[in-house]
C-alpha cells in the first residue's frame, strides 16, 4: 500500500485501498495495521496522532518521564477509515466523522497527548462495529459482558505493541509501561461497550498485579452518547460494578444527546443512563455529566456532534 501525504487541516486526503502496511496520512497521523494485542490472533488497526512537540523520543531508554500522556478512542457504527467510508452510500454522508478526522479533532481537544484510535476488529455489513477483541459480541456488535473477558489485558498489550511499531519504545523491550504513563479512555456510541466491559471486569482485573498497575494509570473515562443494538445494558447499572468504578478514583464523564437518552422507542437507554449517574453519585464517584442539544430535535447529526462538543 502506498503512503499518501496530506495537510493536517480539516480536510485530510484518504489513503488508497488494499491496506497491507503502516502508512502516514500526515506528518502527525500514522496508521498501524493489524497490531496484535493479548493474543497473536487478536489484532486491531490503530490510528496514532503524535503531539506537536514530542518529548518522549528517548525517555523510555533513559528512564525519564517525558511526555507519556495518552488518549484512546473507541469509535461507533459507520465510522471507518476515510477511503472506506467514501466508497459506500451509508458512509459517504458521514465521512467528516471518519477515524482520521476524529483523531485530528481529538488531538486539538487533548493538546500535547498521544491520540490512539482503535478500529473495531470487525465491521459487519461495513457499518456495524464489533469490538469482539474486547468484549463478547454478536455479529451486530451487541455485547455480552463478563467479569473476566480481558479488555484491560488486550488494551495494555495493544498499546505496548503499538508503541513499538510507532518507535515510541524499543522493539522487543520489557513488557512494561513507560515512566509517567497516563491514560484517558473515550468511547463514542458503540465504542462505549468497551468501557462498559472494563467496568464489569474491574474487580477481577485488579487481582493481577500487572493489570492493576495499568488500571492505576487510567485517569479519566468518557462515555459519549453510548448505544448498541441490544435491548439492555447500554449503560452499566450493576451496583457492585459501579461501586468498583467509584472506588477506582477514575474521573468519569458522561456526555449524552436526546438521540440516545430521549428516544421513546428505546426508553431503557435513558433509564439506564439515569441509574448509571445516580448510582455513581451515591458512591461518591468523581463524576461530570451533560445533556447536549437538549433544546433541539434528536438527530444522528447531533449524535456525532457530541464528539466535538464534549
Amino acid at each position: 500500500m502506498s503512503s499518501t501525504t496530506a495537510s493536517t487541516s480539516s480536510e485530510t486526503t484518504g489513503l488508497g485501498g488494499g491496506v497491507s502496511r503502516d502508512s502516514s496520512v500526515s506528518s502527525q497521523l500514522q496508521r498501524l495495521c493489524a497490531v496484535p494485542g493479548s493474543e497473536p490472533n487478536r489484532v486491531n488497526d490503530l490510528l496514532l496522532v503524535r503531539p506537536d512537540t514530542e518529548e518522549q523520543s528517548c525517555s523510555w531508554a533513559e528512564g525519564r518521564s517525558g511526555n507519556n500522556r495518552h488518549v484512546v478512542f473507541f469509535h461507533g457504527d459507520i465510522q471507518n477509515f476515510q477511503e472506506e467510508m467514501a466508497l459506500r452510500p451509508e458512509g459517504v454522508q458521514w465521512v467528516s466523522w471518519s477515524l482520521e478526522q476524529v483523531a485530528l479533532h481529538l488531538s486539538r481537544r487533548f493538546p500535547g497527548r498521544y491520540i490512539w484510535v482503535v478500529k473495531a476488529s470487525r465491521m459487519y455489513l461495513h457499518k456495524f462495529s464489533c469490538y469482539c477483541n474486547f468484549v463478547e459480541s454478536n455479529m451486530f456488535g451487541a455485547p455480552e459482558y463478563s467479569s473476566d473477558f480481558g479488555a484491560f489485558v488486550h488494551l495494555r498489550a495493544l498499546l505496548i505493541h503499538g508503541m513499538e511499531r510507532a518507535n515510541l519504545r524499543p522493539q522487543g523491550g520489557s513488557d512494561s509501561l513507560p515512566p509517567g504513563f497516563s491514560l484517558t479512555l473515550v468511547g463514542f456510541s458503540k465504542g462505549c461497550v468497551v468501557l462498559n466491559q472494563m467496568v464489569y471486569e474491574l474487580a477481577e482485573a485488579r487481582l493481577d498485579p500487572l493489570v492493576s498497575a495499568f488500571i492505576h494509570c487510567i485517569t479519566e473515562m468518557y462515555w459519549l452518547d453510548g448505544g448498541h443494538p441490544g435491548g439492555s445494558e447500554t449503560w452499566v447499572t450493576d451496583k457492585q460494578a459501579l461501586k468498583e468504578l467509584a472506588a477506582s478514583e477514575v474521573s468519569v464523564h458522561a456526555h449524552v444527546t436526546p438521540y440516545e437518552v430521549c428516544d421513546p422507542m428505546r426508553a431503557w437507554v435513558g433509564r439506564e443512563y439515569r441509574l448509571f449517574i445516580q448510582t455513581l453519585e451515591e458512591f461518591g464517584a468523581s463524576l461530570s455529566k451533560k445533556l447536549h442539544f437538549k433544546d433541539e430535535p434528536p438527530s444522528i447529526n447531533n449524535h456525532f456532534r457530541v464528539i466535538q462538543e464534549f
